[in-house]
């Protein structure tokens, strides 16, 4: 068995799609799906079902997957261990981060906790949307991943393989732009049926996305919304918020000045907020000694009387 073949799975896995799966590997379709029925051929059954429109992981595949996850994970811990213990690698953090969070909440967290202990740390900082922060945990890329957390969509790893805390708190609020008049929303919630609201929406990859689909059931069709513009990104539906496009749910720790300043209004009452977690995820499998020291610090802060 090859190392390509469990990236190639897990590929698949998250695009669903031969095509897409053979493109994010920088390998013909052909290549790609040979790949994949050796690894089938090696473990013995099937893993993907093919006769549905979108690939799908059989029960077998279900089995493999976080088999194939720890396995990636460990040969990549184990690389930079062994970097380390030769001096080629320095003692750096690797954080993956969704982008609204590396904004509005990462530069400050960690300048609290580094200043609190007197750290001197070389970090590394990589920004992607929810699905992507977690493929990079997943493949070892990062040793630990911050990101918006809500009970009714939970991320997609397995408890026995990480661990998590509560680090801070945030909200979804509905926001506009202002009204001509500037004494209220240019869109006020809720819609009609006869006119219903622009919606500016996450795409399905989004962790708020998944949230406010699970809260708000914005996932389907909508008789008081519309759909109007879809990105994962929240820095970009803020700036088509403010271009009066439509309503959308931004965190508070994003929008908070625009509101102060009048730039966009609350497009509903309280009773429309998502209350959401700022939550670090991290593998269980022992990591680099400044990784586990730094958990420590965080650990004990979170722990603390009004820590988190």
């Amino acid at each position: 068995m090859e190392l390509d073949w469990l990236e190639d799975f897990l590929a698949l896995v998250e695009s669903a799609h031969f095509s897409r799966a053979a493109e994010k590997r920088n390998v013909s379709q052909p290549a790609f799906s040979r790949r994949i029925r050796m690894l089938e051929a090696w473990v013995g059954a099937p893993l993907f079902n093919r006769d549905t429109h979108r690939i799908v992981l059989t029960v077998a595949g279900e089995q493999w997957r976080p088999v194939a996850e720890d396995v990636l994970r460990r040969i990549y811990l184990g690389r930079e261990r062994v970097q380390e213990a030769a001096g080629a690698h320095s003692a750096t953090l690797k954080f993956a981060s969704t982008h609204a969070l590396s904004v509005t909440f990462f530069p400050q967290w960690l300048q609290r906790t580094e200043a609190e202990q007197q750290l001197g740390l070389g970090v590394s900082l990589a920004t992607d949307n929810m699905a992507g922060c977690e493929q990079k945990m997943l493949q070892g890329e990062a040793q630990f991943l911050l990101c918006h957390h809500h009970p009714a969509a939970p991320v997609s790893f397995r408890p026995n393989y990480f661990v998590s805390l509560d680090i801070g708190h945030d909200t979804l609020v509905p926001v506009s732009a202002p009204n001509a008049a500037g004494d209220g929303p240019l869109y006020a919630l809720p819609g009609t049926m006869a006119e219903p609201l622009p919606h500016l929406a996450y795409s399905q990859v989004s962790g708020m996305g998944r949230i406010l689909s699970s809260t708000l059931a914005l996932d389907g069709p909508s008789t008081w919304l519309t759909p109007a513009f879809t990105a994962h990104v929240a820095t970009v539906l803020a700036m088509m918020t403010r271009a009066g496009r439509g309503v959308s749910w931004l965190p508070l720790s994003l929008v908070a000045r625009d509101l102060e300043s009048g730039d966009l209004v609350r497009a509903g009452a309280t009773d429309w907020d998502v209350p959401i977690g700022i939550r670090l995820y991290r593998p269980r499998a022992r990591q680099s000694p400044v990784a586990e020291q730094f958990w420590s610090i965080v650990k004990a802060a979170a722990e603390r009387p009004g820590g988190a």
